[in-house]
């Protein structure tokens, strides 16, 4: 990898060890720089030696098998941690079988013990990404691997694992990948896939082609200076360097030969040539594109917008900016939303004061109600977040070229010596105006259950499209939430290879402030009533989002796993109603009887 600061680009090219010939070596052992042109400029790119890692089960050293329980310490649908020795494993017994699998999830460590099992998969706890029991693959997301799986036999009435130390130890497991078969061959102006950003969608796109045996070029392009990263830990852990929080290491693009042409912005696509036009003159034909362009924030309007100290929160060098100049100084944070409450939420023991400003009279009303709102508008008062609600931000005054004043349109004036802007997103696909591919009339793309466009061969991800979700009757949608952009992502790459995979995923978020995480499953919008159980003053609840007594969504906070279990239920096609939430709470969370989870229907 190279970044070459005198032209206007950075590429990062990816070739495989077989391609290298000995003349590229240089005396050292290193490979030397290769040159290419590009329309005329002469563009210098790197290649890295990277050792790709044996498979751990070749040495026989590195093997444990130990017994972990009798056959009769489970009943069916039951999971239990166990101890090899060297690591921990999930056991658990479905159908009168035994499986083993890793015990965490790969995404963020989350106890998969404490998860939901139901019908060959065990759902996450924390966050709902879903694997299956047998094979130990991703099957629904967050998260890029899948778990490790382990033997197990049975011998005189008791179970024993038989595992690789090295995998008991990392508990995570990546699929095998297809390579490229010679990029030698390739003009550097076309390729087969191109996608267009490098967020969740992008990099799952690129990953489930070379896990299905693709073997053709894959080309993903992003604004970003940086290869793909957790972009949901700039407002939650917003001192996250971009090595921190990446999603993978350079040296696993060039393993499975995928190129990634960083700070290269797409200007316009033509797709009856197949051709996309990069804002520098850059061309590259393309067979196969997915555009993932994400969102562009909202910016304020007002008086004073452009000025140093202003932020909309977009890479990790913003966040850090952020987080560096608010330390012990005054913070005003514009709009309360889930960028904006994370961030006020993050700020709140750094600053000297945090103030958020927001149009609706609670936070985050429209999404998980008044009540939800209000008791989550406490914790942080009680946090020295001071609210200022249904006004608007009408001036930012400077001194000497800074910040120093963000001025109310109720006459109030904070002092502000960092200014967050949060109100908002709109979808980043005003490259695609010309380009006949049909954008609705917010700016959101529109795709089918195969995240197809009405252009063949062209396909659209993540938060920039509507697409027919299944659990609200397929009426068109925009998720623009993590966990939906790598579903997106898959079902994307799947169809360019034929598969006819159609996505019927339960949408599944989080958010995470003072320590205390609310989790949400479903699709709530225009719900009509709240059904809430616990307390809410002591933030340990579950609330129900039902529309024509039907339940649509659900969120809790301190009441792990009801969220996963009922979207497992949701995902099993099964209807909730508004009467059944007292028996759901009960069954699933007290008794942890998970069988009204068969079938179909109510």
């Amino acid at each position: 990898f190279c970044v070459i600061p005198a032209v206007e680009v950075k590429i990062e090219v990816v070739i495989p060890e077989k391609e290298r010939s000995k003349e590229e070596m240089s005396p050292n052992g290193k490979a030397s720089p290769l040159i290419y042109k590009v329309n005329g400029t002469a563009r210098h790119y790197h290649l890295e030696e990277h050792p790709i890692a044996s498979n751990p089960y070749h040495n026989p050293k590195d093997v444990v098998e130990a017994s972990v329980c009798h056959v009769k310490d489970l009943e069916n649908g039951q999971m239990r941690e166990v101890d090899l020795g060297c690591g921990k494993a999930l056991l658990i017994k479905e159908s009168g079988e035994f499986h083993a699998v890793g015990h965490k999830c790969p995404h963020y460590g989350a106890p998969l013990v404490k998860g939901v099992l139901s019908k060959g998969r065990v759902r996450c706890p924390w966050h709902g990404a879903c694997f299956n029991i047998g094979t130990g693959d991703i099957e629904d997301f967050p998260g890029l691997d899948s778990l490790p799986r382990f033997q197990v036999k049975i011998e005189k009435e008791k179970v024993y694992i038989r595992a690789s130390k090295q995998a008991l130890q990392t508990q995570r497991r990546t699929k095998m990948m297809a390579k490229c078969i010679s990029l030698s061959n390739y003009n550097l102006s076309s390729t087969n896939v191109l996608i267009i950003g490098a967020g969740a969608a992008g990099l799952v796109c690129a990953e489930t082609l070379r896990q299905e045996g693709f073997s053709d070029r894959i080309v993903m392009c992003t604004m970003d200076r940086h290869l793909p990263y957790d972009r949901p830990k700039l407002s939650k852990s917003m001192d996250s360097h971009p090595e921190q929080i990446a999603l993978r290491p350079k040296e696993f693009f060039c393993t499975f030969d995928i190129e990634v042409l960083t700070e290269m912005q797409v200007a316009a696509v033509d797709v009856k040539s197949k051709i996309a036009v990069f804002k520098d003159g850059f061309k590259m034909e393309y067979n196969k594109l997915l555009i993932a362009t994400g969102n562009t924030p909202k910016t304020l309007s007002c008086k004073g917008k452009e000025m140093e100290n202003v932020f909309n929160i977009r890479t990790p060098e913003d966040a850090n900016r952020v987080v560096k100049l608010a330390t012990s100084k005054n913070v005003v944070i514009v709009g309360a939303s889930f960028l904006g409450m994370e961030v006020a939420a993050y700020l709140a023991e750094r600053a000297h004061s945090v103030s958020l400003v927001e149009l609706e009279h609670v936070p985050f009303k429209k999404f998980f109600g008044e009540r939800v709102g209000r008791a989550v508008m406490k914790m942080f008062e009680n946090n020295r977040v001071k609210f200022y609600m249904q006004t608007e931000v009408s001036e930012l005054r400077e001194q000497e070229g800074k910040l120093k004043e963000v001025v109310l349109k109720s006459g109030k004036v904070l002092r502000a010596d960092v200014c967050v802007v949060g109100v908002g997103a709109v979808p980043a696909t005003g490259f695609l105006k010309q380009s006949g591919i049909n954008i609705d009339s917010k700016g959101f793309i529109v795709v089918n259950k195969m995240m197809q466009t009405n252009i063949p061969g062209v396909f659209a991800a993540g938060d920039a499209v509507t697409f027919p979700l299944a659990l609200r009757n397929n009426k068109k949608v925009n998720v623009p939430h993590w966990q939906m952009a790598h579903m997106h992502g898959r079902i994307a790459a799947l169809n360019m290879l034929a598969h006819g995979t159609e996505i019927s995923t339960v949408p599944y978020l989080w958010t995470a402030m003072f320590g205390k995480s609310i989790r949400y499953a479903g699709h709530g919008e225009g719900f009509d009533d709240v059904v809430i159980q616990g307390d809410l003053d002591e933030l340990k609840f579950v609330a129900f989002y039902t529309k024509s007594d039907e339940v649509v969504a659900v969120a809790s906070m301190n009441y792990d796993p009801i969220v996963s279990k009922v979207a497992e239920v949701l995902a099993a096609g099964r209807t909730i109603r508004k009467r059944d939430v007292d028996a759901v709470v009960f069954l699933s969370f007290r008794t942890g009887d998970m069988s009204w989870l068969t079938g179909k229907g109510t």
